[in-house]
């Protein structure tokens, strides 16, 4: 399984479109865990959500995001968690876990980028 975090630095961003990158979390079956990050290629409309499911994502974490990117992670196959906060390898625990549940809150505001959880 691969989580997407849409991180700024050891951060998760609040707004996964115009984050610095993903830290991309690999879990195995035997619980074992891989961590590289790739570089955010640009927002643009409707390419992020194709552009993770290429990298073969199951589940995207962010601070915030807007409805027509959750919409299309969803169409892609992908599960959007929104509301994280913190450090990225903080919150994949919490998802390993169980304990990390999506508020289901939708950015509204993009010409605000970075004040998505404000």
């Amino acid at each position: 399984m691969k989580i997407a975090i849409a991180s700024e630095g050891k951060q998760v961003s609040g707004h996964f479109g115009h984050c610095e990158g993903f830290t991309i979390y690999e879990i195995g079956e035997d619980k074992s865990l891989k961590k590289n990050f790739v570089e955010n290629p640009g927002h643009r409309p409707g390419f992020l959500p194709v552009f993770l499911k290429d990298l073969n994502t199951d589940v995207i974490i962010a601070g915030g995001m807007g409805e027509t990117a959750q919409v299309l992670f969803n169409e892609n196959g992908i599960e959007v968690i929104v509301g994280a906060q913190g450090d990225c390898d903080d919150v994949i625990q919490e998802y390993i876990k169980g304990n990390l549940e999506s508020t289901g809150s939708v950015c509204t505001e993009h010409q605000h980028e970075g004040h998505c959880e404000e």
